[in-house]
């Protein structure tokens, strides 16, 4: 037997020619050419090509073998012919004459092809059964690998901006940060239970009262919320961070130069430099339509409410005198489009709920349109100068109440962009979205409620609560947006107790209340706390903008699906009866639906 060198899968070169190696892995392509058998070893750091020939004492092992089975196979490393390279492999100059072939762990038939395409994978139910098999797939494997690699990048940059790492609890109490809690009965106090955590929100603000002025964390966070493509249900991962003694400035440098970092290292794709630009809430949704808009999309919003305020078109008319708006959506060089263009965006629109989107168009013959012969002159020129209309442009209407104006108009710009592939692309985009107002007016209740995070400190302090409108109160809260994906959300907390009961009070609690609900934090300000903020950009999104993929699961080795089930483990499942009576606990199901018979 040749000596023999042990390698990985993607190790062997062209200077390896001639020695006996030892390669471990899968067999992930397998092709028979008559006279010679070529299989492809797959490991985590690449594939070589194991060649067998009839006359190896291996080839009838080889010829058996199934596609994904575990093999140790040893032989000599040759060069390629030269119409045989193939320069997509790191391997490709070279390929292995297999002597051995060891079987480790056969395969069983696949429930769907390894190599194959995402539509041969099947239904992402079928995928997530067996996610360990769909893990072996390249893309997949690769965005868990780059989401490794974000990680320790951020920690060392953490690391080197004089941050340090700290734990914080999973099993803590309940409280009513926004979303549902995920509770943990307690088998030690009858009739009570922990909470897994929504965010170290509290834990982290605790750190900076005892004195650990610069946190970070790659946390853990819990919340009983439904799926989407950018949300995980059940739990993901985040940069916390919070700081002592700053203001909003020195957390945005710090996040900024963070991502910064991060995204050039891991992209090519061109970027914005810090810093990121700045748009207040208020003006992001009159512009964009949204509070995280997506600055790739040329296309702004306008306010044309005060040009409409005496006009003789009923349908801007009407809903101006009950409170109402009008937003404008400018696209430059769109007159030339068919009538069916503008019909298909009227029936967008009505998808949405709008009852219908007018628009003007700037011809060489003039302004026309549904609406332009109910529009004086005075009001179109309005609009020209407002938006900066000219000939070959279209201007839309969308007009109703502000919320739902602002949302119509926003969904508008955004079909707009991409249909007319406006969207400018290999970019990341970033903006600040600061000013957010600290209290919002629930639309089913009519009360006022926090709009954000209501730890945060009010802008104006205890004066503003005391003397101000509450709606008009803005808070020290920020997030930071790529390319329409809110990556974090952020604030500047609020350290003193009177202010925090005060807040509270606004929103409908009572000083028990609050000491209540938040009683380490409530009674932790009464002993020196510093003046102290935060932010925790979202891992889970970071990487999955990174790696190009429309969905959050793509980038999570183990994703429960958009039920909250993990197919692979069969979670959420019953518990047995004995393990009900330590946790005192007795279950009381809905019933089961009935099924009606004919």
């Amino acid at each position: 037997m040749h000596p023999f060198r042990t390698h990985t899968c993607g190790a062997p070169r062209k200077t390896d020619a001639g020695q006996v190696v030892r390669l471990s892995g899968w067999i992930c392509r397998k092709r028979d050419h008559g006279q010679l058998l070529f299989l492809d070893l797959r490991d985590h750091y690449g594939v070589t090509q194991i060649v067998a020939d009839p006359a190896s004492s291996c080839f009838d092992t080889a010829s058996k073998l199934r596609l994904e089975t575990v093999v140790t196979v040893t032989g000599r490393v040759v060069e390629r012919a030269p119409e045989t390279v193939n320069p997509n492999l790191a391997t490709g100059e070279i390929e292995v004459q297999a002597e051995t072939i060891e079987i480790q762990g056969p395969c069983d038939p696949l429930p769907f092809p390894i190599a194959g395409t995402e539509e041969e994978a099947g239904p992402e139910e079928t995928r997530l059964r067996y996610r360990y098999l769909d893990l072996r797939r390249e893309r997949l494997h690769r965005n868990i690998v780059l989401r490794s690699d974000v990680i320790a990048l951020i920690r060392r940059r953490m690391q080197a901006l004089g941050f340090r790492e700290y734990q914080t609890p999973i099993l803590t109490s309940s409280s009513p940060e926004g979303a549902r809690d995920f509770l943990v009965p307690s088998r030690l106090h009858p009739g009570r239970f922990y909470a897994l955590p929504q965010a170290p929100q509290q834990f982290k603000q605790l750190l900076m009262i005892a004195g650990f002025d610069r946190y970070f964390q790659i946390a853990p966070c819990f919340r009983d919320e439904d799926a989407r493509a950018d949300r995980s249900p059940g739990e993901f991962y985040q940069l916390d961070i919070e700081m002592s003694y700053v203001t909003q400035d020195d957390i945005f440098a710090v996040v900024e130069e963070v991502l910064s970092e991060v995204f050039s290292t891991f992209s090519t794709w061109k970027q914005d430099k810090p810093p990121f630009r700045r748009i207040s809430y208020d003006d992001a949704l009159v512009r964009y339509g949204t509070d995280k808009p997506d600055l790739r999309n040329p296309i702004e919003i306008r306010d044309v409410s005060d040009l409409f305020r005496q006009t003789s078109f009923k349908v801007f008319r009407s809903v101006l005198d009950r409170g109402g708006v009008v937003r404008a959506i400018p696209v430059s060089d769109l007159a030339a489009q068919p009538r069916s263009f503008f019909d298909r965006m009227v029936e967008y629109a009505q998808s949405l709920g709008a009852g219908g989107l007018a628009y003007l168009v700037w011809s060489a013959e003039g302004v026309k349109g549904p609406p332009a012969k109910f529009m004086t002159s005075a009001e179109i020129q309005g609009v020209v100068e407002r938006t900066g209309a000219r000939t070959g442009d279209v201007v839309f209407f969308v007009c109703d109440q502000e919320r739902k104006a602002n949302r119509w108009a926003g969904e508008i710009r955004t079909k707009l962009g991409r249909d007319l592939d406006r969207i400018e692309k290999e970019t990341y985009r970033f903006c600040w979205i600061v000013d957010f107002p600290m209290f919002e007016r629930d639309e089913e209740t009519g009360q006022i409620v926090f709009s954000h995070n209501p730890f945060s400190m009010p802008q104006g302090g205890m004066e503003a609560l005391m003397t101000r409108d509450p709606l008009t109160v803005k808070a020290f809260q920020y997030d930071v947006v790529c390319n329409g994906v809110e990556l974090s959300s952020g604030a500047i907390r609020n350290h003193s107790q009177e202010i925090m009961v005060k807040a509270f009070e606004i929103a409908g609690y009572t000083r028990e209340d609050v000491e209540q609900k938040f009683p380490a934090l409530f009674n932790a300000f009464r002993y020196g706390a510093p003046p102290h903020g935060g932010i925790a950009p979202g891992i889970d999104r970071i990487v999955m903008l990174l790696a190009g993929e429309s969905n959050i699961r793509e980038v999570i080795a183990f994703p429960l699906n958009q039920r909250a089930q993990d197919l692979m483990m069969g979670a959420p499942s019953p518990v047995t009866e004995r393990q009900l009576r330590e946790l005192h606990i007795r279950l009381a199901l809905p019933p089961k639906p009935t099924t009606s018979t004919s």
